[in-house]
């Protein structure tokens, strides 16, 4: 047994008499590019807040509805069933085997999502205005996550849409496994004009009353109702080629096409559609990035 007193460290002391201090870990938050692209590693490590905003936008987008889910089924069913009604008679399809109303289900499909992206995109920021003043985080996860909650409303129409596929005799070949490519065409170009109309809205609040508008204007554009065939049966590839420098045309005629494989691979236009689309969204990132920096101080 040693003659020496035993010594005994205080709580929270080190032999040398000084307080054990817990490792600090400082958390700078430095000022975003102004323009650059968003940083790849800062969103995957905010990927669960990610998550909780999508599964929020899903709660509450049909919350004290009668209809619930329903509603995702029934715009396309009704807009379907009008446009077969009174166009269907005059507008035919290039490949007569394919019913006029299965033509017009099959762009409509894309169309919603698109369209109902981009409505809820432009306000994501204004609407999530308390969250965005208040804490930090990649104010591009606003827009994304009521972008990435409208695949559930599109899986779901596309169901009615195979459906009616199979009711009608009409059984999708192989290529309908290239399908998925002309979504994601149709994801990323609601992005690209969504982090533009996101943005735009928080410093010119007339987006929101100018974009119902024009998406009325934007469905008659593209080939929803009409074949995109018809712009260049009377305009030829110079008309195909301007034609497909609206992004979402391309992508409902190639996905169109994966389903029916009727006549040749519109080429031109879904090339046309995806450079425009590319074009989107960079600059439409470029453009998020450089207005995040005062986004909470216009909301």
């Amino acid at each position: 047994m040693s003659d020496s007193p035993e010594q005994t460290l205080a709580p929270g002391t080190n032999e040398t008499g000084n307080r054990d201090e817990a490792p600090r870990h400082r958390i700078e938050i430095k000022p975003s590019s102004r323009w650059g692209l968003p940083d790849g590693g800062e969103l995957w490590r905010y990927r669960e807040l990610l998550w909780m905003l999508i599964l929020r936008d899903l709660k509450v987008r049909y919350k004290q509805t009668v209809l619930g889910l329903l509603w995702t089924i029934i715009q396309p069913l009704a807009l379907m069933t009008i446009f077969t009604l009174f166009l269907g008679r005059y507008i035919q399809p290039a490949d007569s085997s394919v019913p006029y109303y299965l033509f017009v289900l099959t762009g409509l499909v894309m169309w919603q999502f698109f369209a109902r992206s981009l409505t809820d995109a432009s306000t994501s920021l204004v609407v999530n205005e308390r969250v965005v003043t208040k804490v930090y985080f990649p104010r591009i996860l606003v827009p994304t996550s009521v972008i990435l909650a409208g695949l559930p409303d599109f899986l779901i129409a596309s169901l009615i849409l195979g459906c009616f596929l199979i009711g009608s005799g009409l059984w999708p070949g192989l290529l309908i496994l290239f399908a998925p490519l002309f979504v994601i065409l149709t994801f990323v170009a609601a992005m690209g004009v969504g982090l533009w109309l996101s943005a735009l809205d928080v410093n010119y609040r007339d987006v929101r009353y100018t974009l119902s508008f024009l998406t009325q204007l934007w469905m008659f554009a593209s080939p929803i109702v009409y074949p995109a065939e018809a712009v260049q049966e009377k305009w030829g590839l110079p008309g195909t080629v301007l034609y497909g420098m609206n992004p979402i045309a391309g992508a409902i005629e190639g996905f169109r096409w994966t389903i029916f494989t009727d006549g040749p691979f519109p080429m031109a236009l879904v090339v046309m559609s995806s450079l425009v689309t590319c074009l989107l969204f960079i600059s439409g990132m470029y453009y998020f990035q450089q207005m995040q920096r005062t986004l909470a101080d216009h909301l």
